[in-house]
């Protein structure tokens, strides 16, 4: 189902909650997963995001900000939004994040076909001849 599911695909947004070690640990497998089953020609530099969410619960954070960044740099710069779902922060930020670099990769591989030759019709408001037999 994977290639079919992500076919058309123009950027991909990682998310881990940031309460659980182990998300964050499966973010590697999930890119990899995610690049096997689309197979896109630029791997190398396909755009994706990643989400830490849960931030509102700040007591219960496993993961640093040191480890995001680190993860985030050797991942081609990938962009990060501290988000929480429930309180609804960074969330928009993140998704029109998205959608630029999605509309940006589209933009690139986007193939605009020219005719060689417009042909143009004049319409005037003459009236019609007409033209009768008898």
């Amino acid at each position: 189902m994977g290639s079919t599911f992500y076919r058309g695909c123009e950027t991909c947004i990682l998310v881990f909650d940031l309460t659980s070690r182990d998300s964050f640990n499966n973010l590697g497998d999930w890119k990899k997963e995610f690049l096997n089953s689309l197979n896109p020609p630029d791997a190398d530099t396909y755009p994706f995001i990643l989400f830490g969410n849960k931030s509102d619960l700040k007591d219960d954070i496993k993961v640093n900000d040191e480890e995001i960044e680190e993860f985030c740099k050797v991942n081609n710069n990938m962009p990060y939004f501290s988000t929480s779902a429930k309180d609804d922060s960074n969330l928009e930020e993140g998704f029109k994040k998205a959608a630029e670099l999605a509309f940006n990769r589209y933009s690139k591989n986007e193939v605009t076909i020219v005719p060689p030759e417009i042909k143009l019709l004049k319409i005037t408001k003459e009236e019609p001849k007409r033209c009768c037999l008898k």
